[in-house]
């Protein structure tokens, strides 16, 4: 196994090749006005994402729906958290109605975190994906779903609107969860990637890096999401978005990203988008013909 050189945050310039563009152009300005216009979330935004400028300089974005308050407090995420309001059942139409005018082939949607609703936000996150597939029936769907707390009734929901990519994330290892996520359990998000996968769906996961993980905990990751069915996994460099959040630790150079790759593949995993720049729905479109 290749071991590869890990750079200490200590060095609390980002390294360049975590440099992004300034958003900027007309298609980002046609985003950002029909997101205004449409009252609508993206994560985009709330959870400060270094790819806005070219995901929506290229017309595309990740819409967050019930709302833009988390009932979690992770570490990690911008999101704000705290007690959100009552949800908008309006909200699918206007986000079917936002995506028809995008003219994207490929939506991807995602949600806070509903602890508080019985249904853990089910019904609206099937009302919206079926609204998008009766606007426009030619674009694919990634839908990014939430911890549902066992809440298996509300899985089904969220996943039987016939979206073609079902993520669910997992953000670090075993060990960080107390620390990262401390409102989950890796054990219960295993379980909810192997249930999503029973359901036939094309299955896929996130992984941050750079939160104190030791090569061999992400290994050991790898393989549990194999063994529970998980198709597609991305990797990507955790940046640590105000002082409040969890620190970043190191640096995980791009050569490092590449091993990663090496090794998801050879895990069982049947596609791992890693890179320094890479998040959830970064390149979404790729995975939609991953093998089911």
């Amino acid at each position: 196994m290749i071991e590869l050189p890990v750079i200490p945050s200590e060095r609390k310039k980002r390294p360049d090749w975590l440099r992004v563009k300034l958003p900027a152009g007309p298609e980002f300005r046609k985003v950002r006005q029909l997101v205004d216009n449409y009252k609508l979330h993206t994560i985009c935004e709330s959870g400060s994402c270094p790819n806005m400028g070219e995901c929506w300089g290229a017309g595309t974005a990740t819409f967050m729906i019930l709302g833009n308050v988390c009932t979690r407090s992770c570490s990690f995420c911008a999101v704000a958290t705290g007690r959100p309001n009552e949800y908008d059942a309006d909200e699918p139409r206007r986000v079917a109605e936002a995506i028809k005018l995008m003219q994207v082939k490929h939506a991807v949607i995602t949600s806070v975190n509903r602890d508080e609703l019985k249904d853990r936000g089910a019904e609206i996150w099937y009302q919206t994906v079926k609204l998008v597939k009766e606007n426009t029936p030619e674009t694919t769907i990634e839908t990014l779903i939430p911890d549902v707390k066992n809440n298996w009734d509300a899985l089904v929901r969220m996943i039987e609107a016939g979206q073609e990519v079902v993520s669910h994330n997992m953000e670090t290892v075993e060990r960080l969860y107390r620390a990262v996520r401390p409102q989950a359990k890796y054990a219960r998000s295993l379980e909810q990637i192997k249930r999503t996968k029973e359901f036939g769906k094309r299955t896929k996961s996130g992984i941050m890096l750079g939160l104190g993980e030791t090569r061999d905990e992400v290994y050991k990751a790898m393989d549990d999401l194999a063994a529970n069915g998980l198709d597609i996994l991305t990797l990507g460099q955790y940046l640590q978005p105000t002082k409040m959040h969890h620190e970043v630790i190191e640096w995980v150079t791009p050569e490092m990203f590449e091993n990663y790759k090496e090794e998801g593949l050879k895990r069982g995993l049947k596609y791992v988008e890693s890179g320094p720049l890479v998040r959830s729905s970064y390149h979404a479109e790729r995975h939609v013909n991953v093998p089911i």
